[in-house]
């Protein structure tokens, strides 16, 4: 997934000023839920990205929904709204998760394949690729798409492990149209 240079820029503010005052751990903690919320609800995305509703209520719907979370995390989400970026809120908390994750040594591994798998396959695929680092933490995400037809796309950082059926039958079709 892309993110914007917003979200970046953003997300790695935060991370700067978390680190300074010691409050990395518990905003980590209130992202995720930025983000777990964000995933559930689709109409409260659209309410953010909504370029009719103003800012002010826009903050205020934000102060009730993230009540619970430290000051540092509703400022954050407060400046975001009065600088007119809310609809990149979203992707401003995915980002320091990652950033936080980064630091930590965790490795994003997301596996696509055609139709769901049991745990025991998962974890064999995993383990059986030499691009993940065993000896670290890892933040495994399973993805089901049909079109792949079989197989599997294991993808860790930015290295990835085509072994699905779409790509060998299009490997197949162009050796065809080249003989």
């Amino acid at each position: 997934m892309l993110t914007s240079k917003v979200a970046k820029r953003y997300a790695q503010g935060l991370l700067d000023f978390t680190q300074e005052s010691g409050n990395t751990a518990s905003v980590f903690s209130e992202m995720k839920d930025v983000v777990k919320i964000f995933n559930e609800s689709k109409e409260l995305k659209n309410f953010f990205a909504s370029p009719i509703i103003d800012a002010k209520k826009k903050t205020k719907a934000a102060l009730e929904i993230f009540a619970q979370f430290s000051q540092l995390s509703k400022n954050l989400i407060t400046l975001v709204i009065k600088q007119g970026r809310e609809s990149h809120l979203q992707d401003i908390a995915q980002e320091f998760i990652n950033k936080v994750e980064d630091l930590q040594g965790v490795q994003r591994v997301t596996l696509t394949v055609a139709s769901e798998l049991s745990q025991k396959n998962v974890e064999d695929i995993v383990k059986s690729s030499s691009l993940v680092d065993h000896t670290k933490n890892y933040d495994l995400k399973v993805v089901v798409n049909p079109e792949i037809i079989g197989g599997y796309i294991l993808r860790v950082g930015d290295q990835q492990v085509d072994a699905s059926v779409k790509t060998k039958l299009s490997l197949v079709k162009k050796e065809f149209q080249l003989n």
